[in-house]
Parts: C-alpha cells; sequence; structure tokens
C-alpha cells in the first residue's frame, strides 16, 4: 500500500494490474481512505458500465482525483483516450488509480498504453511473508550481503509444512479454506476468468477450452514453453494455441522467464520456462495435496516447487530495492533453475531442491557459472527442505526455502 501511495504522489497516473481476486479492489479502497477520492467499478455494476461506455469523456471527468475506476479494460479504448486527454490538460500527479485484472499492455482493442503518464505496479496472491508477516527481503540481502545467509537459524519449516503452503497458495479468500472447499473456489475464479475475462475482452469463440489448456500448461509449470508440444496435447489449430496462451498470459495465470545468456541476442532465441502464477491453482488443476506430493516418486513436486520459488521470487523483486531480471539457465549439458541479473550485470543464481538432501553436487552448474563470471557472480544458492544453512565453497550455500520470506 506504502508503494501506490508513494506512486500517486509522483505520477498522474498508477495504474495495478493483477489476477483476478488477488486483493486489487480490497487496496484501492484502503488506499482512498488515506486520500479521498472517487470509487467506480466497471465489474460489478451495469449501469457504472454503461455511463463509461456512452460517455467516456465525461465518467474520466468525473469525481475528486485520485480518481479510482477498478477493471479499467472494461470501458474499452474510448475511455483509455478520455484519460489520457484529461492527464495531458492537467498534469498534476494522482490523478487517477486504475486496477485490471487483464494485463493492460495485451488485452485487445485497447491501442492506448498511457505510456509516459502511467506507472504500471503488478499485484501477485499474498507472497508467503504477507502470510507470516515476516521480512520477505531475500533479494536484497542476497546482492548486498549474502555471507549473512550462512549464519541464519534453522528453519521452524519441513517438507510437509513447504507442500500445505504450495499447495494452499496466495489467493486470500482461498489460502485458509480447507481442501475440498478451496477446490470449488478455484473452480469458481477459473469460470469467471473464462466468461467474464477472456470472452468479454477477446470475443474468444472457445473460451469454454481454456481450462483445459491452463490445465496442460500445469502440469508442464516451470519447463520450457515448447508450443509445438503444448499444441499436440491441446488438439487445437497452432495459432488458436498460440492465441490461447496469449489469453492466459492477459488474464495474469500464467508468467514465462527468459532465458539467461551472455548477450542479449542470444537471450532472444533461447526458450522462456512457463509458471502459473500461483501454486494452490496448479496443484488444484493437477488433483495434488501435500500428501500425494510428499510421496518420493511423485514427479510433480519437484516442479510445482520449483514455481513456488520463482513466484515468490517475482513478488518480491516487485518492491525489493535491487532492481533486478528473474530468468532461467539452459544449455546443452547445464540447467539453474533461478538467475537473477542487475541491470550492471551482477548475478544472484539458485537452484531448487524438493528434497532434504543437499551435497556438493548439487552445485556443480551454480560452481560453473562462478568460475564463468568472475566477480560479476554475486552469489550461488541452492534452496531446499533442509532445514539448516550449510557454506560450500566459495560463494556458494544452502539455505532452506523459508529464507525466501524469513530473510531481512
Amino acid at each position: 500500500m506504502e508503494q501506490v501511495g508513494r506512486r500517486l504522489r509522483a505520477f498522474r497516473v498508477v495504474i495495478v494490474t493483477g489476477p483476478r481476486q488477488c486483493g486489487k479492489t480490497t487496496l484501492v479502497r484502503q488506499i482512498l481512505t488515506d486520500n479521498p477520492g472517487t470509487f467506480r467499478s466497471l465489474d460489478d455494476d451495469s449501469r457504472t458500465l454503461a455511463a463509461a461506455l456512452v460517455d467516456p469523456v465525461g465518467f474520466a471527468q468525473y469525481g475528486t482525483p485520485p480518481r479510482a475506476i477498478d477493471e479499467i479494460q472494461f470501458g474499452g479504448d474510448a475511455l483509455v483516450r478520455a484519460i489520457k486527454l484529461h492527464v495531458d490538460r492537467d498534469s498534476e500527479p494522482g490523478q487517477y488509480l486504475l486496477t485490471g485484472s487483464a494485463d493492460f499492455l495485451t488485452v485487445p482493442g485497447l491501442s492506448e498504453s498511457l505510456a509516459g503518464r502511467a506507472v504500471l505496479l503488478g499485484l501477485w496472491p499474498f507472497s508467503q511473508g504477507e502470510l507470516h508477516g515476516t521480512p520477505d527481503g531475500f533479494v536484497d540481502i542476497a546482492f548486498k550481503d549474502p555471507g549473512s545467509l550462512r549464519e541464519g537459524t534453522v528453519s521452524r519449516f519441513g517438507p510437509r509444512d513447504y507442500l500445505g503452503l504450495l499447495c494452499a497458495g496466495g489467493y486470500p479468500e482461498a489460502v485458509n479454506l480447507d481442501a475440498e472447499d478451496r477446490g470449488l473456489w478455484f473452480d469458481s475464479l477459473i469460470q469467471t476468468i473464462m466468461q467474464r475475462d477472456v470472452a468479454d475482452l477477446t470475443g474468444a469463440r472457445r473460451a469454454s477450452e481454456l481450462p483445459r489448456l491452463l490445465a496442460i500448461l500445469a502440469a508442464r509449470t516451470a519447463n520450457e514453453l515448447v508450443v509445438s508440444q503444448i499444441n499436440a496435447d491441446f488438439g487445437l489449430a497452432r495459432h488458436t494455441t498460440e492465441d490461447y496462451i496469449g489469453f492466459l498470459r492477459m488474464t495474469n495465470l500464467i508468467r514465462e522467464v527468459p532465458a539467461w545468456a551472455g548477450s542479449h541476442a542470444t537471450r532472444a532465441k533461447r526458450r522462456s520456462k512457463v509458471h502459473l502464477t500461483d501454486t494452490g491453482l496448479a496443484s488444484h488443476l493437477l488433483g495434488a495435496d501435500a500428501e500425494a506430493l510428499l510421496k518420493p516418486e511423485d514427479r510433480r513436486r519437484g516442479p510445482l516447487t520449483e514455481t513456488f520459488v520463482v513466484n515468490e521470487l517475482r513478488k518480491q523483486l516487485s518492491w525489493s530495492k535491487t532492481r533486478a531480471e528473474l530468468l532461467h539457465f539452459r544449455d546443452h549439458s547445464k540447467e539453474i533453475d533461478v538467475i537473477l541479473e542487475t541491470p550492471d550485470g551482477r548475478v544472484v543464481a539458485l537452484e531448487v531442491k524438493s528434497g532434504l538432501t543437499v551435497d556438493a553436487g548439487s552445485f556443480r552448474h551454480l560452481a560453473a557459472m562462478r568460475d564463468r563470471l568472475g566477480d560479476a557472480f554475486v552469489h550461488g544458492y541452492v534452496v531446499s527442505f533442509a532445514d539448516t544453512p550449510l557454506p560450500f565453497g566459495d560463494r556458494l550455500t544452502s539455505v532452506p526455502i523459508s529464507y525466501l520470506w524469513e530473510a531481512g
């Protein structure tokens, strides 16, 4: 909330985007208690939406700033253009606070991005730090004081705890429900997104197929995005599969992690990994619970744990003082799950292990990257279900997964 308030004091328009039901509307209402303005929703009031569509200029100018408009994408291009015209005439910061469950830059029919006038902030389901009341400071410490993580305390979390957190996810309304009720909630969420966000915004004729595609991607979470393989399972035309993957991206249900390479030209040629943005939703689609995932033979545990870690880091990067890009690395012989790279080329690398055993072999790819990058390599971590931090040589450390949210 502090970050949004700070942006309102600096920018004419602040746009908060994130998955449906992640808490955007609640956040905006809280902001307005300290910054009295005007709140209107285009999502649940047909008369309000009609007013925005009939007279977008009048709708944009109505009320006192900050003018909060919930689910702005339903107002269409005319409303966004009206907002642009208004802030071009009045350069005072804090004019508009907009939210959108669809990625503002990828909604079909929205040609105006408010570039140069707006700042976009991503809001995701709760992080573990938000749920547990802990600092969520791993990213900053990993770059600024990485050695301190070697001296941390024994984690209170074990495998069953981690897998329970993973299956619960971070959606505010779902996280404390029992497994049966949470499953019903996820089913309702998916149905609403497909009917309200995808069908209404894109005109997709077979939006009912999207839950099946989302389940296919859940089974491939933390793997490279290979459209031909997905299309073989999905069974529709390739261009339809590509369009529908775009719709899932637009609604913030999936995100891709680009590949790291020494040059940006090489990076552009390598495949991204795809991750569902909430492991509770992914687990539900896979029919997985903590007890099933505890079984040593369950192959879903590794990819889901990697996605859990990636999602926690993505959330931290939205507020950490350290600016870094979230990447992965893979070549013909080596793979590293997570690369965090700052604009000046410094790197923190992480391998994710969904077990208790960490040994020197767990660090072989991290050590190779350390030797390749030299001083640009800040530190390499293996994050796992083990409960104790341990050093494994020069700039290499094993830490419990819980350090992601307990450090700081």
